[in-house]
This record gives C-alpha cells, sequence and structure tokens, in this order.
C-alpha cells in the first residue's frame, strides 16, 4: 500500500482459533501496522446538575421558591429504559438481553450492594439513563480494571460506578469464559495502556475480551467482505422483532450500544419513523435490513471510539 492511508477492511471468517487456553491472545502470522484517529471522548461524561441558588432552589428563583421546578428524576428500570434484543453469528445466538417474566438478571445495585454480588473475574455494568453503559472487570479487594477515557484503569468498584447502578453481566454473552484467574490475568496485564495502545473501541469490548479471550472483540480482529454474518434482532413487541445486519461484531456492538444510550423509545420511534420494517415473505413476526444510510454502525460519540487506518 506505500505510504497511501486506507480504511482498514476484513472478510468473514468461520474456523479461526481466537483464544488460547491460557487467556493470552496469540496471533501468528503477518500482521497489518495499524494506527488509529480518536473521537471526541465523551462516553462517560456525566450530566451536569442544575445550577443551584444560595438556599438551594434554581438560578433564578428567589430562595429556592415560586418559580417552576425541573421534573424529579425517575428511578432507573431496564425494562423502561433498554432494548430486549438476541446478537447472532450466522444460526448461532452469542448474546441474548431478555426481559422475560421471572428473570432477574438484569436487575440492578447500588455500587455498595454490588460489591456483595462480585467473583473476581466477573463482568459489571454500569447503566444509567441517556448514558452508555459502562463495563468494568471484577479484579478482586474491591476493585475493577476498565477501559475508561482511552485509557485502562485499575480502579475501586464505587469510583467506577460514577454513582450509577450497576449488576453483573456474566450471561449476557454465550461464548465459553476464561478461568476467573486468566480474566483478571488479561485484565491488569493492560492496566496502563492507553491510546495508540489500545485495540478495544469501548469499555465493553475490552471487558468481554478478558473474559472471553475472542479477537473478535478487538479493533480489526476480524475481516469484513463478503455477506454480513452478524445480526442484531431488537424485540418491538412480544410478537415483533426487528433485524440489523452487519459485517463484523465490532461493529454491532457499536450500534447496540448507541440503542443503549439513546433508550427504548427512541430506538422504537426511529424504527416505526425509518425503517418501516416490512415482515419477511412467510415470516410474519420479524423484518430484516442493513443499517440505514446516513447513519453507519461504526462512527459513535464513545469515548474510546476510533477509526482504524493502514499504512
Amino acid at each position: 500500500m506505500g505510504n497511501q492511508v486506507e480504511k482498514l477492511t476484513h472478510l468473514s471468517y468461520k474456523e479461526v482459533p481466537t483464544a488460547d487456553p491460557t487467556g493470552v491472545d496469540r496471533d501468528d502470522g503477518p500482521r497489518i501496522g495499524v494506527s488509529y484517529i480518536f473521537s471526541n471522548d465523551d462516553e462517560e461524561m456525566e450530566p451536569q446538575p442544575p445550577p443551584q441558588g444560595p438556599n438551594g432552589g434554581g438560578v433564578g428563583l428567589p430562595d429556592g421558591g415560586d418559580g417552576p421546578s425541573l421534573p424529579r428524576p425517575q428511578p432507573y428500570d431496564p425494562r423502561l429504559h433498554e432494548v430486549e434484543c438476541s446478537v447472532f453469528y450466522r444460526d448461532e445466538c452469542i448474546y441474548q438481553k431478555s426481559f422475560s417474566p421471572g428473570s432477574a438478571a438484569l436487575s440492578t445495585y447500588t455500587p455498595e450492594n454490588l460489591l456483595n454480588k462480585c467473583r473476581p473475574g466477573d463482568l459489571v455494568e454500569f447503566v444509567s439513563q441517556a448514558q452508555y453503559p459502562h463495563w468494568a472487570v471484577y479484579v478482586g479487594n474491591f476493585q475493577v480494571v476498565h477501559l475508561h477515557r482511552l485509557e485502562v484503569s485499575n480502579s475501586f468498584l464505587t469510583d467506577a460506578s460514577q454513582g450509577r447502578r450497576g449488576r453483573v453481566v456474566n450471561d449476557l454473552y454465550r461464548y465459553k469464559p476464561l478461568s476467573p484467574s486468566a480474566v483478571v490475568r488479561n485484565a491488569l496485564a493492560h492496566v496502563g495502556a492507553k491510546e495508540r495502545e489500545l485495540s478495544w473501541r469501548n469499555s465493553e469490548s475490552f471487558a468481554a475480551w478478558c473474559r472471553y479471550g475472542k479477537r473478535e472483540f478487538k479493533i480489526g480482529g476480524e475481516l469484513r467482505i463478503g455477506k454480513q454474518p452478524y445480526r442484531l434482532q431488537i424485540q418491538l413487541s412480544a410478537q415483533r422483532s426487528h433485524t440489523l445486519e452487519f459485517q463484523s461484531l465490532e461493529d454491532l456492538i457499536m450500534e447496540k450500544r448507541r440503542n443503549d444510550q439513546i433508550g427504548r423509545t427512541a430506538v422504537l420511534q426511529e424504527l416505526a419513523t425509518h425503517l418501516h420494517p416490512e415482515p419477511d415473505e412467510g415470516d410474519s413476526d420479524a423484518a430484516r435490513t442493513t443499517p440505514p444510510p446516513g447513519r453507519p454502525p461504526a462512527p459513535g460519540r464513545e469515548e474510546e471510539d476510533r477509526e482504524a487506518v493502514v499504512h
């Protein structure tokens, strides 16, 4: 390619070893030199509280008194704010978020209560309305390792949560996990890595790679030429779903996280307004499409997002 700068593209593959049993991600054979262009790091920005007057009232309201007050924030409810979905690689379900009756897997807890449920090697997800979910690996001693603001950091779980509620999410992805010690070792080995040393677009991809060791979670981990083997199935109602197709797990995760950030209501409105899903012939319950033009799946506004280029 000489000195040309081109976007990195890849081919789909099926039978490629993606993890060593010890948790070491070995890369055999020739490699492509990769550098990254970083976007704005604003995934983890917390919304600022409204300015307060001297006596606790809003600015412009004398002594916190008689003006209109802001609506009280509602408690976080996953069933109201999150999108129920499944991810398929060809015909295999590799991820599922379900709100089936009686399921407590997606219940959230305060950071202090969450500590009582964590074991070394667990994946932890912090959630809040209108924010990207933030993933971390619990490594013991009240601490997590996570990708935050373009750097892999070792933090106390309560600090990493930034006040958000959280949950253990070991069962969302259906890949076979590495041993807890290998998961912790993978996470700790990358503490301090930053910017061009990173191989993951976001906190979810980093944490999932630590637990499962699959290169599909890494930037450029798959070749993107040919048929789109990944499907994101969004549940619209008990009887209807809509399917988006992707060439890589990396792109699909970006779209899934965007849906989590804008929320369930916005996703359903967007699908109704822009995608106009129509049932496939012989299937009245599902519709399929690729991401709509003008909204590619990958370039998001997540803090760790970047575009890969080759020299």
